[in-house]
């Protein structure tokens, strides 16, 4: 299945300074969402791609109940559901944590964490040798923005997906073997009926 982040397509379309990179850019590194409008289209665009077609994950998406609605509507048209909605659940001071020690490598895309993945040289990519840098969304300023604004937005996606039957929760502070384990387990079960 494609994996599909919402944030990956942000920041594709910014690195590419497309109409649609140079309209969501003041948004993501403000640390703000991208107004629904935008988000939908780009995803929808993205779904319809081939290797898509076989199914997808949606990373960053839907992350708000009227996304969530138009995400059914869309994919009802399609004749396809969103058959779950996985949920990982982390405490705000373990994100800010998680997401402010985040660092990414600009040639290769490898990722790193100061305290849990630390690079062998401060700065320098192990696999490619190329520079590190901290995107402006994972400063802990704009991180905590983040949250605030994703808090108020996913309580109603949550009560959304969990009506539905189709809400799966794990605890994201688990050993991260545990969590990958529980989420595959999840992804293998099929969908109970009610």
């Amino acid at each position: 299945m494609a994996h599909i982040t919402s944030g990956g397509l942000f920041r594709e379309n910014i690195s590419k300074q497309t109409e649609l990179g140079r309209q969501v850019q003041p948004y993501v590194e403000g640390g703000l969402l991208v107004p629904d409008r935008l988000t939908i289209g780009m995803l929808l665009e993205r779904i319809g791609q081939p290797d898509a077609a076989r199914g997808f994950i949606l990373d960053g998406f839907p992350r708000n109940l009227e996304q969530a609605r138009a995400l059914d509507e869309a994919l009802a048209g399609q004749g396809k559901a969103i058959d779950k909605a996985l949920y990982v659940n982390v405490s705000p001071e373990e994100l800010v944590r998680r997401l402010s020690g985040r660092w990414n490598c600009r040639q290769c895309g490898a990722v790193y964490h100061e305290q849990s993945m630390p690079p062998k040289a401060a700065g320098v990519c192990d696999r490619c040798g190329g520079e590190l840098y901290q995107r402006e969304d994972d400063k802990p300023d704009v991180v905590r923005r983040r949250l605030d604004v994703n808090t108020k937005e996913t309580e109603p996606l949550l009560d959304y997906y969990r009506q539905a039957g189709k809400l799966v929760e794990v605890d994201g502070e688990l050993p991260v073997e545990e969590v990958r384990d529980r989420l595959l387990a999840a992804m293998a079960r099929p969908q109970e009926v009610r």
